[in-house]
C-alpha cells in the first residue's frame, strides 16, 4: 500500500511558481502494477523520487507498509568516483543484502565488461541506466519504481531486462513510466495519469491510455 496525504510539489520556472503536484490524496491498491501516464513535463519523475524518498514534497507526504525501490533510471544514487563494483558493494550494506550475491547478479546482468570496476564517472548514459537496473533487479522490493530503463540497450539486453523484471512482478508490484504503451499492457494491472497537478486511478488499463493518447494530442 502506498497512501500520499495532502501531498504538494512545485518549483520556481523563470519568475513563476509552477505545481506539478497539488494536494494530492489517494491510496494506491495493494500488489496492483500500474503505469504512470502524463504528458513531458508533467510531473512524473518528480512523483516517482518523491515516493522513493529522494526529493522532499513541498508539504504532506508518503505512507507505505513495503519496501520501495529508488527510481530505475535514477543514478543520482551512485557516486561517479566510486567503481561500479564499489557502487553495488554500498547499496548491499545500506539495503542489508548479501554483497557478494548482489555484485554477481549485477556484474552478470549489467554487462558492462571491465567497466564494471571502472568509476561510473565514466560510464554513458545507458551503462549507468543497466547498472541502476541489474542492481534494483538484484534486490527483491515490494514496489520496483522504474522509468524507460527496459528500453536500454540492444535487442537481446532489452529482451533480458524484459524476462527479469517479469519475474520481479510474480512477487512484487510497480509503477512503470513508459512511452511504450505495449509494454504498459503487458505489465500493468491499472494506470495513474498525472496531468496539471492532477493524479487519477484508472482501474481500466486501455481507457487510461485513450485519455492519456487525447492530452498528448491537444499538448
Amino acid at each position: 500500500m502506498i497512501r500520499f496525504e495532502n501531498l504538494s510539489k512545485s518549483f520556481m520556472v523563470g519568475r513563476e511558481r509552477r505545481c506539478v503536484i497539488d494536494n494530492l490524496n489517494l491510496t494506491l491498491p495493494t500488489g496492483s502494477s500500474l503505469a504512470l501516464l502524463g504528458r513531458n513535463g508533467a510531473g512524473k519523475s518528480t512523483l516517482m523520487q518523491i515516493i522513493a524518498g529522494i526529493m522532499r514534497p513541498d508539504s504532506g507526504r508518503v505512507i507505505s507498509d513495503g519496501s520501495i525501490s529508488w527510481p530505475v533510471s535514477f543514478g543520482g544514487s551512485f557516486h561517479g568516483d566510486l567503481t561500479g563494483a564499489q557502487n553495488v558493494r554500498f547499496v548491499a550494506r545500506t539495503y542489508g543484502v548479501d554483497t557478494d550475491s548482489l555484485i554477481a547478479f549485477v556484474e552478470d546482468f549489467a554487462e558492462l565488461g571491465k567497466h564494471f570496476h571502472m568509476p561510473v564517472r565514466t560510464y554513458s548514459a545507458g551503462m549507468k541506466s543497466r547498472l541502476t537496473f541489474g542492481t534494483s533487479m538484484g534486490i527483491r522490493f515490494d514496489t520496483y519504481l522504474v522509468d524507460e530503463v527496459t528500453a536500454v540497450g540492444d535487442a537481446a539486453f532489452k529482451r533480458k531486462s524484459q524476462a527479469v523484471f517479469r519475474h520481479r512482478m510474480k512477487t512484487s508490484s510497480a509503477i512503470l513510466v513508459s512511452h511504450n504503451m505495449q509494454e504498459l499492457r503487458q505489465f500493468c494491472d491499472a494506470a495513474l495519469i498525472l496531468d496539471r497537478g492532477t493524479l487519477t486511478y484508472h482501474a481500466d488499463i486501455e481507457d487510461a491510455i485513450l485519455q492519456h493518447q487525447a492530452l498528448m494530442a491537444s499538448a
